[in-house]
């Protein structure tokens, strides 16, 4: 019998997420973001996520190649506080990683594959709407973009409730994470966006310390049901070959 296996051998791709908040807070969904001082070009404008677009800002604003991982982490919050908003951006890794290192998105081999799949879901027509999601996965992509990521349908994959777009459903968004980690290899880079609602569930399998689970809700959560954190990490992280990586940026609540 073989023992417990350890976050490396669970985990054995690189994986980096950028949270909009601790696992105990909730995230802004901001009415209009023309304070982020935004390019012209960067997206729609109007509503957004306060975490989606902190990020955007610095990005544009310092240089974005220079900046590193520990200034984007200090600088969004520093920008969230002054905005007035109470949550903390978070940063985690499956490995070691040293914060003073530029943030880099595309393997830095730069031979392999790029793929993104982002997420935006306003709940249109609910008691739970939201605004800007939608602007958000425009101006994440285009970002995306400037960064070498590549677009068409082999390379990226865009879910929102829009009904122009993949309907971000349970199913397709498992789907989609599915599609995004098939045939990856040593060197490819890809990338996750989620911007709409997080939530909690009691810790089925008793693997979180504070009993809860994190999730993220589908648009048809009504019938299917809310994506526990467990279930994303079997069906998209765990399965990624070595040197593959996987930067993940969720904007949502209890997201850390």
């Amino acid at each position: 019998m073989t023992g417990p296996q350890t976050p490396k051998e669970a985990i054995r791709a690189n994986v980096i997420m950028l949270s909009g908040s601790k696992d105990e807070q909730t995230s802004a969904d901001v009415f209009d973001i023309s304070s982020f001082d935004l390019p012209s070009d960067a997206g729609p404008g109007g509503a957004g996520g306060a975490c989606t677009n902190s990020l955007l800002s610095i990005m544009y604003n310092t240089k974005g190649s220079d900046v590193t991982w520990i200034q984007l982490l200090k600088k969004m919050h520093d920008m969230m506080k002054q905005k007035k908003f109470e949550q903390v951006p978070q940063l985690s890794s499956s490995r070691v990683k040293d914060l003073n290192n530029k943030v880099q998105l595309i393997h830095p081999g730069g031979s392999g594959r790029t793929r993104a799949v982002l997420i935006g879901i306003n709940y249109v027509g609910t008691n739970a709407e939201l605004r800007g999601c939608w602007n958000d996965v425009e101006a994440m992509n285009n970002w995306l973009v400037k960064q070498g990521f590549k677009e068409g349908p082999e390379s990226l994959k865009i879910l929102q409730d829009d009904g122009f777009h993949l309907s971000p459903t349970s199913a397709n968004i498992m789907a989609a994470f599915k599609w995004l980690g098939d045939g990856a290899r040593a060197g490819d880079s890809l990338f996750v966006h989620y911007s709409g609602h997080g939530g909690q569930m009691k810790d089925d399998d008793g693997d979180e310390e504070d009993g809860l689970d994190e999730t993220i809700i589908p648009v048809d959560y009504k019938q299917a049901g809310q994506i526990r954190d467990d279930k994303i990490l079997k069906n998209l992280v765990c399965p990624l070959p070595e040197d593959v990586c996987l930067t993940v940026v969720m904007d949502c609540c209890h997201s850390g």
